[in-house]
């Protein structure tokens, strides 16, 4: 059989991450992010998480180089449903099937239930991620999808769809930014007299009667996630209606990624009463997951925001991303950032509506960007 063109790609299709070499599929992610790592997404999958029962059928989307090594892959999912992913598309949804259509199922690329901007086109190669994006497309038109989308984009790839024509939408999220502090003092000196006094005085309510204690690696043990588990599951139930993550998630994350695991507990008497969980990345600490048995005034924000800045700083970390929505956030020192996902509508009607969505979407989504940015806790002239 005659070689085949240089300048010709042929994109494959796996059943899960799990079919990859794990050290293949990290030099193609070349991240500090945690949540497209091998180990982050296949225990999503080996966990029962991340699963077509669960409505999110893993289906990576890879091009091999011509000795056969992986060039690119991308983290691709047949989605049943929307939830889980945090770029909200009921809307886009409830107006297909009114229309006739069938809006599910769809393709998603991204890291599942995990609303945290970072590479979605795993690889350095342009042309590796163009041709990626053209598998993506090629899914839609052959299988019939209405849609697929990328969520949480990072600059280059927000680029990369954008010059393929896909329609980019803008969100925002509240991060924390290091300034080069020295310590928590340094940061409150940062801000104006009054929010600094009334952080002061959350910190001092809620840490009374409780000690405080922050776990990484071999420090976390599985009493450590029995005690996390009941956190999340109430949480989970209050928020989503049930837990997205089932209970073997957390013991394989202690087993397989625990040096990038931050456990926060809030302790009463020896019993934990509150927790939170963060991912390390190389240049940042991923807030997680949150939950409590005990109703403590202003505890959430110690254990989420507060803990995390003191852990940012004594570790160097740049920023502290503390997840999806919260405006409460603002006031705390985290402040207000564009998130990018992109979007490929397959039938051209529907796709003229969601642009003219996305746009209107965008300027008040930029509104508000611009009008909470003058309300950060900040000293003028910071």
């Amino acid at each position: 059989m005659a070689d085949q063109p240089d300048d010709i790609m042929v994109a494959r299709l796996a059943s899960g991450v799990g079919d990859f070499d794990p050290a293949a599929w990290d030099r193609c992610a070349a991240s500090g992010n945690p949540f497209v790592s091998h180990a982050f997404l296949s225990i999503l999958e080996r966990s029962g998480s991340a699963t077509a029962e669960a409505g999110w059928q893993p289906l990576p989307i890879a091009i091999d180089n011509a000795d056969g090594g992986l060039s690119g892959v991308a983290p691709a999912y047949v989605k049943s449903h929307s939830q889980g992913e945090y770029v909200f598309d009921h809307g886009w949804a409830d107006a297909w099937h009114r229309a006739g259509g069938h809006y599910y199922p769809k393709l998603l690329i991204a890291a599942p239930f995990t609303p945290v901007p970072g590479p979605r086109l795993l690889t350095h190669d342009d042309r590796v991620a163009h041709g990626l994006i053209t598998a993506a497309e090629a899914i839609v038109a052959r299988h019939g999808l209405s849609s697929a989308h990328a969520n949480f984009l990072e600059p280059r790839d927000v680029e990369r769809f954008r010059a393929a024509g896909w329609l980019i939408r803008e969100g925002s999220q509240f991060h924390w930014a290091n300034a080069g502090y020295g310590g928590f003092d340094d940061f409150l000196a940062s801000l104006a007299s009054r929010k600094r006094k009334a952080i002061r005085r959350e910190r001092t309510i809620a840490q009374a009667g409780l000690e405080i204690t922050q776990l990484t690696g071999n420090a976390i043990t599985e009493s450590h996630w029995d005690a996390f588990w009941e956190f999340y599951q109430d949480t989970g139930s209050r928020k989503w209606g049930q837990p997205y993550l089932t209970r073997a998630f957390f013991s394989l994350l202690g087993e397989e990624m625990a040096d990038r695991v931050v456990l926060i507990f809030a302790m009463r008497d020896g019993h934990a009463v509150a927790g939170a969980l963060n991912l390390i990345g190389v240049d940042a600490l991923y807030g997680r997951y949150w939950g409590c048995n005990e109703e403590v005034p202003f505890l959430h924000f110690e254990l989420c925001y507060y803990q995390a800045i003191d852990f940012a700083i004594v570790h160097g970390l740049a920023r502290v991303e503390a997840g999806a929505q919260g405006e409460h956030k603002l006031a705390r020192g985290y402040g207000p950032v564009p998130t990018w996902s992109a979007h490929f509508i397959a039938d051209p009607g529907f796709r003229a509506a969601v642009a003219d969505f996305v746009e209107r979407e965008r300027r008040a989504v930029e509104r508000e960007i611009a009008f909470l940015g003058e309300m950060t806790p900040f000293r003028k002239g910071n």
